[in-house]
């Protein structure tokens, strides 16, 4: 493979699975369509308006990424773990051989080439095979009582196993029964193709939240939308979208000096950078979109309307949530293709043998949980925002904001560190821990250090953290905007 063909692979296995999401919109649209054309309108209609028109437009750069660099790509080998995909399973199976019996028969279907690893156990010597007739005269491996036989990449026995394999076949020759205990870890053979349906069900999820939220609060929805694209269309959310682009692209070209590491230090500038311009946003539009608005009387000529003040809170947060999410696919995916290219070219640059493309997909898929995380602290803080935004104009929400965010970032380490053992400083610490949100729980730095995955049920903790936290600082923002005088 080229240069070009290793970075860029795993980008476009992530294309390929917004592609292949988009796919299952246009076919569900088009069922739509042949049901109920109104319906079908209605549905494109609510397509091209706030943040769902700029992503489709996203989406069909992926999708013509997928198709452009597709003869430069592993396709078939990719295609074929694809259709394996669902046959692959951890086989576990204990059985009960009796003495003195021959070809025991045991199903177990597998390929040896998508072997992990394996371990077989018996009470008694056990010879096993994979065709019947073998027995002890020609064994493809042997069990000894009360020693496992263990297999994993790198390990010094012999994997035994070869090709396809329906049944195993256990000979006890011993006169009392064992039993023998199995189990086999497989996986196909590329298992990088595990983040194609991961993408495509991310993005079908986009859209059918977002339509689900225009379907069940139309009102909430259609001031949602509003301010989202009068987010979009402002000069700065173009100015930050660009200053993200230009540094994370810069990011990969500036010497870290760090011996080697530069592929970390790459992805926490990045990480942080995307999180700081979307959290910049999030203050800027709920500044400008609701104390402006409350010091204008322009929220009095929206509630003098059928909307309610819990219908305009709640649209105005939805519509500083979708600009962060576009923010964040646009960025995300150009700091995606950065560092998976970060590792074609610090091996260029330290004269490294050319690194394979599964290299470049390992550090690409590490990010992905950061951006997450980093998104759900953004949430935070635009309902933090929002609440502030209510009683106060821009600049002191600015600073209220900002030294939360600090703050928010220091409680646990004080209370952690030394200084922390002082009674005083210990109960400060512990108050703004309960008070302010722990938003050192959502870095990866410790991760990214380690060399190590975000697992998914941190990701999860950190949802329900947040949301809990956001619901309750828009809860706030309901009860201070409910006597509020707009007048």
């Amino acid at each position: 493979m080229s240069k070009l063909a290793i970075w860029l692979t795993p980008p476009w296995i992530l294309a390929v699975g917004a592609t292949v999401g988009a796919a299952v919109l246009l076919l569900a649209w088009a069922v739509v369509w042949l049901a109920n054309r109104r319906a079908a309108a209605a549905l494109a209609a609510a397509v091209g308006e706030g943040i769902l028109r700029p992503t489709s437009y996203v989406l069909a750069a992926l999708a013509a990424l997928a198709v452009l660099a597709a003869p430069s790509m592993p396709v078939q080998r990719i295609v074929a773990s694809l259709q394996r995909l669902p046959k692959v399973q951890p086989i576990v199976a204990e059985v009960t051989v009796p003495a003195a019996t021959k070809d025991f028969a045991v199903g177990a279907a597998f390929r040896a080439s998508e072997l992990q690893q394996y371990s077989i156990s018996s009470e008694q010597d056990v010879a096993i095979n994979t065709e019947v007739g073998k027995g002890y005269v020609q064994p493809l491996l042997i069990v000894e009582g009360g020693e496992p036989y263990q297999w994993q990449p790198g390990s010094a026995v012999p994997r035994a196993f070869d090709g396809d394999v329906t049944t195993l076949y256990v000979t006890n020759e011993s006169d009392a029964p064992t039993k023998v205990s199995l189990r086999l870890i497989t996986d196909v053979e590329q298992p990088q193709v595990r983040a194609i349906p991961i993408a495509a069900a991310s993005v079908v999820g986009l859209f059918v939240i977002y339509l689900a939220i225009r379907l069940l609060a139309p009102r909430t929805s259609v001031i949602a939308a509003a301010t989202a694209k009068e987010t979009t269309a402002q000069p700065l959310f173009a100015l930050l979208m660009g200053i993200g682009v230009v540094a994370l692209v810069a990011f990969v070209f500036i010497p870290y000096n760090t011996f080697g590491e530069d592929v970390k230090m790459l992805k926490t500038s990045g990480i942080t950078t995307i999180k700081v311009l979307a959290i910049i946003l999030a203050l800027w539009t709920a500044s400008t979109s609701v104390a402006d608005e409350i010091e204008g009387r322009t929220a009095l000529t929206m509630l003098s309307k059928p909307v309610g003040r819990r219908q305009f809170i709640l649209g105005k947060f939805l519509g500083i949530i979708w600009p962060i999410v576009l923010l964040f696919i646009v960025l995300g995916f150009v700091f995606l293709l950065t560092v998976s290219y970060k590792v074609v070219y610090d091996a260029r640059e330290s004269a490294k043998t050319t690194p394979e493309w599964t290299e470049c997909f390992v550090e690409v898929v590490r990010i992905v949980p950061g951006l997450v995380l980093s998104f759900f602290e953004a949430v935070i803080m635009a309902a933090i925002s929002i609440a502030v935004s209510t009683r106060l104009p821009m600049l002191p929400n600015l600073v209220i904001c900002g030294s939360i965010y600090v703050l928010g970032h220091l409680a646990a380490l004080i209370v952690k560190s030394s200084i922390g053992e002082n009674v005083f400083v210990n109960f400060i610490g512990k108050l703004l821990s309960v008070v302010l949100p722990v938003l050192d729980h959502f870095e990866i730095e410790g991760a990214i250090a380690g060399a190590s995955s975000v697992p998914a049920s941190y990701l999860g903790w950190a949802l329900l953290y947040s949301a809990l936290y956001a619901g309750a600082a828009v809860l706030i923002v309901l009860i201070l905007f409910e006597d509020r005088d707009l007048a």
